[in-house]
């Protein structure tokens, strides 16, 4: 890559990147709600805080919420106590962690090739140009602030390495610390590795003790403890002891070795890689790149990213609870080391037609939707799907099919373009068709009008938190089983039950309210209507 070349792309990078995360967050904000049940979840426990005024245990539905720590709940509490509680602020808060992922990655690459500026400059652009990274910025969940502190520790960690004393270890410390109270312990999986394996990456051109090295790791991780344990020890103490031992030992290592959730087997990751890292792996110039690899293996920064890539990898592949999200962290290293491979990237082919031609066969499945899926049992939305962007598509992956520029740059700006084209298509086309599966905001409102009123209400089977910010509901939910709603019904006929046609076999004809849910439907009855049906099934 020329001079000018990359010196163009290093002004214009900062600019594409947020440029194409400004696009992505505006077309989410406008095409879909909080996404139950994890979204939904997240924002109730905030604004369960918010009414309590108690920042140092969270709640969901008036009981102690143990499944994550406090960091991302403070924060949508400290822009609601600055712009009054909104709905468009905990949406920004976890991606804009993700933009500043970007430019960490640039500050790493920097650090890592100093003399190779346009590894700094590539980097980010792969991963705002990964179809899952682009997707997942724009959630309202924690792993975008994981990988902002992976990020944060690990250059903290490249910190003392090139410089010594002890900034790079506060920063390390920091990292550690803010990562437990964003999601637990699980920052010492996706930082520790790579530090303990420093004599691997240092080479011989860096003299390092090593047994200064391995202490201050042991002094970074004990400062991160105290950080974690400046809520967690009076957050137990206000808790009790059931919270207590979920926060020190159920989050932690009973997750590790046998989850409560999303139990999987230790390959469960390995065939979702290839729809990851699209449109990466379709891209020839990519794989003939990681045939430097040997070449290179010498250098530090190689060996940092692969000490980064291989241990975290194993590491969560390990660990029983599995969720595809879980993966993020790792992409800040892939990138790096394609971006540091694609660096010495000779002449071109014309090689964007297979990602192109994929985009646009993903743009003629779409418009052929209708007749693929004829006959077949759908949910009701999916009838609403805008099926005509997938013209989009189809005009967009031949273009990038018959793009050939001269240098490298280009190409890769033109394949983040593709992918987040499609992001926004998926998210316009279908998201928006599903909102109203999805979005619960009548349902919610309707709630809260009868909380305002002061009845009595019952939810069927386990709640998730799906309806109090929404609604912004100032009470808990009584949670029962049908046997026990039969009970409270006869116990409160002027109260109302919140029901699901899942959990209850018969028609939802007779509720007061009834709204899609998912695949089916979610309504609220009035006890006597309850009642009354019951009687007429006897």
């Amino acid at each position: 890559m020329s001079e000018l070349t990359s010196m163009r792309l290093r002004i214009s990078t900062p600019w594409l990147l947020l440029g194409g995360w400004l696009l992505l967050m505006i077309v989410s904000l406008l095409s879909r709600s909080y996404a139950p049940i994890d979204e939904t979840r997240y924002v109730t426990v905030a604004w369960e805080m918010w009414l309590r005024g108690d920042y140092l245990v969270p709640h969901l539905n008036g009981e102690t919420y143990s499944h994550k720590p406090p960091l991302l709940f403070w924060l949508f509490n400290l822009g609601w106590s600055i712009f009054g509680v909104n709905e468009w602020w905990p949406r920004l808060v976890p991606p804009l962690f993700g933009l500043g992922s970007l430019f960490l990655t640039i500050h790493i690459a920097r650090r890592l090739w100093p003399e190779r500026e346009v590894v700094a400059q590539l980097a980010p652009l792969m991963l705002l140009g990964s179809l899952f990274w682009a997707f997942y910025t724009t959630a309202t969940m924690f792993d975008m602030m994981m990988v902002f502190f992976t990020l944060l520790g690990l250059s903290g960690v490249i910190d003392a390495w090139q410089r010594g004393g002890l900034r790079g270890w506060l920063i390390l410390a920091v990292a550690i610390g803010l990562g437990v109270l964003a999601k637990g312990p699980v920052i010492l999986l996706l930082t520790l590795p790579t530090a303990l394996l420093a004599p691997w990456w240092m080479g011989a051109g860096r003299i390092v003790s090593l047994p200064r090295w391995y202490l201050a790791i042991f002094a970074s991780v004990l400062g991160g403890a105290a950080i974690a344990l400046a809520w967690a020890i009076p957050a137990a103490i206000a808790g009790g002891e059931a919270y207590a031992d979920a926060i020190f030992w159920g989050q932690t290592a009973k997750r590790m070795v046998n989850s409560f959730a999303h139990r999987r087997g230790f390959f469960w990751y390995l065939p979702y890689l290839p729809i990851l890292l699209f449109p990466w792996l379709l891209w020839p110039t990519l794989w003939r790149s990681f045939k430097r690899l040997p070449g290179v293996m010498g250098e530090s920064g190689i060996r940092f990213v692969l000490s980064w890539i291989v241990p975290l990898y194993l590491a969560l592949s390990l660990i029983s609870g599995k969720q595809v999200h879980y993966l993020l962290p790792l992409f800040p290293a892939i990138a790096l080391l394609a971006a540091r491979l694609l660096s010495e990237q000779g002449s071109l082919w014309r090689d964007l037609w297979l990602p192109g031609l994929l985009l646009a066969a993903a743009g003629v499945v779409l418009l052929i939707l209708p007749q693929l899926v004829e006959g077949r049992e759908l949910p009701n939305w999916s009838g609403s799907i805008e099926t005509g962007w997938g013209a989009l598509l189809v005009v967009v992956g031949l273009a990038l099919a018959w793009f050939n520029p001269d240098s490298l740059a280009p190409r890769m700006v033109a394949l983040m373009a593709g992918s987040i084209v499609m992001v926004v298509v998926i998210n316009i086309a279908v998201l928006g068709a599903a909102r109203p599966a999805y979005d619960l905001h009548s349902m919610a409102e309707r709630l809260g009008e009868l909380q305002k009123q002061g009845v009595a209400i019952a939810h069927l089977d386990e709640y998730h938190g799906q309806y109090h910010f929404l609604g912004r509901l100032e009470q808990p939910l009584a949670i029962f089983k049908r046997r026990q709603l039969r009970t409270w019904v006869a116990n409160n006929p002027e109260g109302w039950a919140v029901v699901y046609d899942d959990k209850w076999p018969e028609s939802l004809e007779g509720a007061e309210f009834v709204r899609d849910y998912h695949t089916g439907g979610v309504a609220l009855y009035r006890s006597d209507r309850l009642l009354a049906a019951w009687a007429a099934e006897r």
